[in-house]
């Protein structure tokens, strides 16, 4: 094992931005609508100004969510690759470290969708024998890093595993 230090690594600064960007386009695309068919809905039931009033508070309650809760989760997303693993920490309400080990590693895909291609950024894909699907994400990694994460992890031999 070595005795050197190793430090987690966190997302990049254009990542919080690009989470940002997500967040208030699923405010604006999901919760505005939402809660408008919500208040006309409570309206034929409760009278028009409570119905309005509600509707108002769950709209700043949704909006200060999308602007505080990405920054949030940003600066909980890190990662780190150790000799037999990789960690991956995540989480803003529940706080998730995952430990992946290196021999278990089946594939790993980077992949870029239209927000992060703009950003430069990509999402790291881990997969194991598991067949759950991605057993670790690591989002807005700079693409560079993304692939070189990629091509370190398939390089790694471990075990048949299966």
């Amino acid at each position: 094992m070595s005795d050197a230090p190793m430090h987690w690594q966190t997302l990049p600064p254009r990542a919080r931005t690009m989470f940002h960007l997500a967040s208030l386009a699923r405010f604006g695309l999901f919760w505005l609508p939402v809660t408008a068919v919500g208040t006309v809905a409570l309206a034929s039931v409760w009278a028009w100004t409570y119905a309005m009033a509600l509707g108002g508070l769950w709209i700043a309650f949704q909006l200060l969510l999308a602007l505080w809760l990405p920054a949030l989760a940003w600066s909980r997303w890190a990662w780190l690759i150790r000799e037999r693993d990789l960690m991956i920490a995540s989480g803003v309400i529940f706080r998730s470290v995952m430990s992946i080990p290196l021999s278990r590693v089946q594939h790993v895909d980077v992949q870029q969708g239209p927000l992060e291609r703009v950003f430069g950024l990509a999402r790291v894909n881990i997969y194991t024998a598991s067949g759950s699907g991605a057993d670790g994400v690591i989002p807005g990694i700079e693409l560079a890093d993304a692939e070189a994460l990629r091509d370190r992890l398939v390089r790694v031999e471990g075990d048949a595993g299966v």
